[in-house]
């Protein structure tokens, strides 16, 4: 038998086909066909793969090769196909036993000397596979963490083709450590302790927290915005295990997961410079579409410094997901659907200079100007937005004070129950 059979997985966005890879070596010139719509990275898997084979002292074929990928129709990206298709090589020469692949999920990028690479999209794609009936799956070692968050699964990982290729010979692994499935808290977190007076943008992050208010902070530079906006994932509640699992696949399919630990219950944060463009913010993409980053910020918060200085049209994509919770990007390779339920946090400098306060500064800025400046976040935006504060600078006084404020702890605890009473209230509601 000169065939070859392995399955892996095709990614659109967050949700995924099972793609079967079918290898067939026949008699005829040496050539290499793959079939089935690749894309640039997947068309040059053929040099990958033959070096990874021959470095880990296997064979290459020199006859005529033919790999396809099905459905044909699916377009298939990204270099996680490389490992599925040197498997699926070596089952059509009989160098392997095809039984042990029958229903296994393979996936993994292949390095020149053998080695298997971390590939991006591995919890979506195992979840996409469990729903398509596949149980077993082998990935790349470093994705393993990810890929145990799908306890429904057995996975097991390896770190090379030679690993691999043992065990599906002698069904002998090497003893690894067994991960613990314990989500991570992420103790080590700015604290609102750091943050010195200002009490009222202090209880407007608690309230904004508490009820998933948008938030707008208007002040001058070194009043403290930005330390509050970057305080405010410590004081939401944790993540529960669905919405872990989701914001974890988004952040794969990003490739971001290296900010991040695959089991952490924190609530994501993400701060866009204010020069990034609007597919940056919404998503988007030409051959592959990304999600952006009000798509990162699921489930957490997306905060914006300097928010007049963004370019005409950024602020304003925001509008539709912050209604909806989602965003849809239509291209011609396809549309797809990314979730975006975010917390909102705007900062901005009261005029162009930032020394406009009620306190007497020296602004050097006309009336006209602080209008306009202000008027760069449009009426729609802003109707979006629930509140809106006025951070002052911290005074000597509150800056003298020796006692800390209340720890970020003590506020979260607050903000549960709150939303733990809201949650009641409207128990009844559909």
């Amino acid at each position: 038998m000169t065939l070859g059979i392995t399955q892996s997985v095709a990614l659109l966005g967050l949700d995924g086909a099972v793609v079967t890879v079918e290898v067939d070596i026949a008699d005829g010139i040496p050539m290499y066909s793959l079939l089935g719509l690749p894309d640039a990275a997947l068309n040059e898997s053929r040099d990958r793969v033959r070096a990874a084979l021959i470095n880990s002292a296997e064979s290459w074929p020199n006859r005529k090769v033919t790999v396809s990928l099905s459905p044909a129709w699916l377009p298939k990206s990204g270099s996680s196909f490389d490992l599925s298709i040197a498997l699926a090589i070596l089952i059509a020469q009989q160098a392997l036993p095809q039984e042990p692949l029958d229903g296994v999920l393979v996936l993994g990028e292949l390095a020149l000397d053998g080695k298997i690479r971390a590939v991006r999209g591995v919890l979506p794609a195992l979840i996409a596979a469990y729903k398509a009936g596949v149980t077993r799956a082998l990935v790349p070692q470093e994705n393993f963490a990810e890929a145990s968050l799908m306890t429904q699964m057995k996975v097991i990982g390896f770190s090379s083709l030679n690993e691999i290729l043992h065990f599906l010979r002698t069904g002998e692994i090497a003893i690894a450590p067994q991960l613990e499935l314990i989500l991570s808290e992420n103790l080590n977190q700015p604290d609102f302790a750091d943050v010195a007076g200002q009490s009222a943008a202090r209880f407007a992050a608690e309230v904004a927290a508490s009820g998933g208010h948008h938030l707008l902070l208007i002040g001058p530079p070194g009043a403290g915005k930005t330390m509050i906006a970057t305080r405010l994932p410590s004081i939401l509640p944790a993540l529960n295990i669905e919405q872990a699992l989701e914001v974890t696949a988004v952040h794969s399919i990003a490739g971001t997961l290296g900010n991040r630990s695959p089991m952490s219950r924190l609530a994501p944060i993400v701060s866009p410079h204010h020069s990034a463009t609007r597919v940056a913010m919404v998503g988007g993409g030409s051959s592959a579409i990304k999600p952006g980053a009000c798509s990162l910020a699921h489930h957490g918060v997306l905060f914006i410094d300097e928010a007049p200085e963004c370019a005409s049209g950024v602020l304003d994509a925001l509008r539709q997901p912050l209604e909806s919770g989602t965003v849809t990007i239509a291209r011609s390779v396809g549309s797809l659907t990314f979730p975006a339920q975010f917390l909102l946090i705007l900062a901005a400098n009261p005029c162009p200079c930032g020394k406009y306060s009620g306190r007497g500064r020296a602004c050097t800025c006309s009336s006209q100007q602080v209008r306009r400046y202000l008027g760069k976040l449009s009426g729609p935006l802003m109707d979006r937005i629930d509140m809106r504060v006025q951070v002052e600078p911290v005074t000597r006084v509150e800056m003298a004070q020796t006692e800390l404020g209340e720890p970020s702890s003590v506020i979260a605890e607050r903000v549960l129950r709150a939303r733990g009473k809201a949650e009641a209230r409207f128990i009844a509601e559909p």
